[in-house]
């Protein structure tokens, strides 16, 4: 919708809120104008400052998206294919480290009593992945070596 959070109130043009010393303005179809450009159509430099503070946030925010927190993909913290695929212990304690309030954990690989918490997660697990395969057309029969067949054996599924 509008580029400053405003929203249509009325036909005629509506001062709302204030960004950073701009104001911003609804004109009749609903659209944020910053009020500098209302009459000249040229920015002020508060303006510029403002949108460029917003741009700069923007590119943040997508920097963090893109890194994802994830940790480094090494030995230490991923798994080989041949060794079962997956995250390590130390990789599992990476991410949280970088993404603090994650639940996320190691893989369920011991024996466990049926219906307890750990059997639900696995249980979880190999549904997820199994539908992961059939999206992507898997056959672990095929392709033993794919990632996703050495975790599922890994996760006992």
């Amino acid at each position: 919708m509008a580029k400053y959070g405003c929203q249509i109130k009325g036909t005629s043009p509506v001062i709302k809120r204030s960004f950073g010393g701009v104001a911003a303005i609804t004109d009749a179809i609903g659209t944020a104008v910053p009020a500098s450009t209302l009459t000249t159509g040229v920015k002020t430099a508060a303006a510029s400052q403002a949108e460029k503070k917003e741009t700069d946030k923007n590119k943040k925010q997508t920097e963090q998206l893109k890194k994802g927190g994830m940790p480094a993909r090494n030995k230490r913290n991923f798994r080989p294919t041949e060794k079962g695929a997956g995250m390590t212990r130390a990789g599992v304690a990476a991410y949280r480290r970088k993404n603090p309030g994650s639940k996320l954990k190691t893989a369920v690989t011991g024996k466990v009593k049926p219906g307890s918490k750990a059997a639900k997660r696995r249980a979880s697990y190999c549904r997820r992945s199994a539908g992961q395969m059939k999206m992507h057309n898997i056959s672990c029969s095929k392709t033993p070596k794919k990632r996703i067949c050495a975790a599922r054996r890994r996760w006992k599924c």
